[in-house]
């Protein structure tokens, strides 16, 4: 396959899976010429033939010999790539730099390891490459009409290709484009990073209300898919409540002999995950940032898979009692589930932009968290109207240390208390587990108390392990840095040694 030599292709991509393929089109189909490679031929192959059905195949050629490919880019190069992440990213970046030349660009466009990214970026930089991270969200269908792009690294490389970026990106109705160049570095991957954390408690949210929707207040699936569709009309507005509704409307057509069977039923209750939203709770245990939902939502997936051993405990242990709602509570209740949602929204969001701020401030970033929620709103899984919002607070406060702190939010957490109340509680009596809706209600009210028992648990620490432990009351003063000073006490001992110690010679 070849390209005349009089046409350099504007940008390259290479991997041609469903994500990768369909970003080169979607450029292409933004008026850019663009050049597309792939480690299988065959792949190479389909795009071109799908490019030469969308009318276009003027714009995007193929090439199966890799030093073509690099050939046909115009100078100085840049070149996307769209591969697993991990070994597959750094064999594809080896063979890059032996064939690009001082002041040629890699955008490394998957879900990536921030430090990975940061890696190299580095070898890049040694070979005279410049070098980005840049994270995708919208899956298959953003992808080609339009996604969100959280471009990292470069700032010299991104300006060099911000048009096309700005162009392939998703543009919502009031003219927000969602990209934007995030900052030095994994600035990119990491926000991305935290994105999909963020989209694993929000599906775990979502699924919680759906046990509770089902088992509780006995709605069936097109009861379920008209709440759903109602709720999309408010303050829940977003693509994954969309989608569930339209997941509640779809009849099984594969081996089924009633018509009235819905597909969502004959999925197998088995969540898989790629890694984002493990990477995402690492992150929070090592940054000291708490992000219960989160985890929750990870543990939840955890869970799931055991589903062999669950079919055992579900025959030994009885279960409880649903507490059934009656037919007059009925109404309240969808209302009481669908408050808890959106406070339990409220503190998952709260969570990623915390591991996003913290993580700005310790590598000098310099983040702009309102950005970051205004580029999310459309394109990506977790585009809500909700993110308006969020925008809206970091703009009234730009160093808001928590949404939670936020006049508006701290109204609407107020508003939805005690139905999230109601519902974690009925959740819990009727043993329908509700691990991310119980998690963002304690998290809030661990944050909303002065005190908090972690004063045993200090206790605990400098009784048998000498950790020591600051006063409340600042005694016995303070440090030059006006902070209580760290003491040990000598904690009074048992009568009697415990059997376990043993004893010393």
């Amino acid at each position: 396959m070849a390209q005349a030599a009089d046409a350099k292709a504007q940008i390259g991509l290479w991997g041609l899976a469903v994500m990768g393929q369909n970003f080169a089109l979607n450029i292409a189909d933004k008026g850019y010429t663009i050049s597309v490679t792939n480690r299988s031929d065959a792949k190479v192959h389909s795009t071109v033939e799908r490019a030469k059905k969308e009318g276009l195949s003027e714009r995007l050629k193929g090439y199966t010999d890799k030093k073509a490919f690099i050939n046909s880019l115009s100078t100085p190069r840049a070149v996307i790539i769209l591969v697993k992440a991990g070994k597959p990213v750094d064999s594809t970046i080896e063979q890059l730099m032996e064939l690009m030349d001082e002041g040629d660009m890699i955008v490394d466009g998957g879900n990536e390891w921030y430090e990975n990214t940061e890696r190299r970026a580095k070898a890049a930089e040694q070979k005279g490459l410049l070098y980005l991270g840049m994270g995708i969200s919208g899956g298959e269908e953003g992808a080609r009409l339009g996604p969100s792009l959280m471009p990292g690294g470069s700032l010299e490389g991104y300006k060099r290709i911000e048009k096309i970026l700005l162009s392939a990106a998703c543009t919502t109705a009031d003219g927000t484009v969602c990209c934007t160049f995030l900052g030095k570095g994994g600035a990119g991957n990491y926000v991305k990073m935290i994105h999909n954390g963020i989209e694993y408690g929000d599906m775990q949210l979502i699924a919680e209300a759906y046990d509770i929707l089902k088992h509780v207040v006995g709605l069936n699936n097109d009861e379920l898919a008209e709440v759903f569709g109602e709720w999309n009309k408010g303050d829940l507005d977003s693509f994954l409540i969309e989608i569930t509704a339209n997941i509640f409307k779809k009849r099984d057509d594969i081996d089924s002999e009633e018509k009235d069977n819905y597909l969502v039923d004959a999925v197998l209750d088995k969540t898989g995950q790629k890694g984002t939203g493990l990477w995402t709770v690492k992150e929070s245990a090592q940054q000291g940032i708490a992000a219960p939902t989160i985890s929750a939502a990870l543990t939840a997936r955890n869970l799931s898979a055991l589903k062999a051993e669950r079919i055992e405990a579900s025959k030994r242990f009885e279960a409880p009692k649903i507490v059934a709602v009656s037919k007059e509570e009925r109404a309240a209740f969808v209302e009481d589930v669908k408050n808890a949602l959106y406070a339990s929204k409220i503190c998952s969001y709260t969570q990623g932009m915390n591991l996003i701020r913290a993580m700005g401030l310790s590598k000098g970033w310099d983040l702009d968290l309102g950005k970051i929620a205004s580029i999310w709103k459309g394109g990506c899984i977790i585009r809500a109207q909700f993110l308006d919002r969020i925008t809206a607070a970091y703009q009234r406060d730009a160093g808001l240390v928590s949404l939670l702190m936020d006049k508006e939010f701290s109204a609407d957490i107020a508003k939805c208390e005690s139905s999230w109340r109601n519902v974690v509680v009925t959740a819990i009596q009727s043993g329908i587990a509700t691990p991310a809706f119980s998690a963002s209600l304690a998290y809030y009210d661990s944050y909303r108390r002065e005190n908090l028992p972690a004063n045993l648990t200090q206790s605990q620490r400098d009784y048998f392990g000498a950790h020591t432990y600051q006063r409340k009351d600042g005694k016995p003063g303070s440090d030059e840095s006006g902070n209580a000073k760290w003491i040990h006490s000598e904690w009074t001992k048992p009568n009697a040694p415990h059997p376990d110690y043993g004893q010393k010679e």
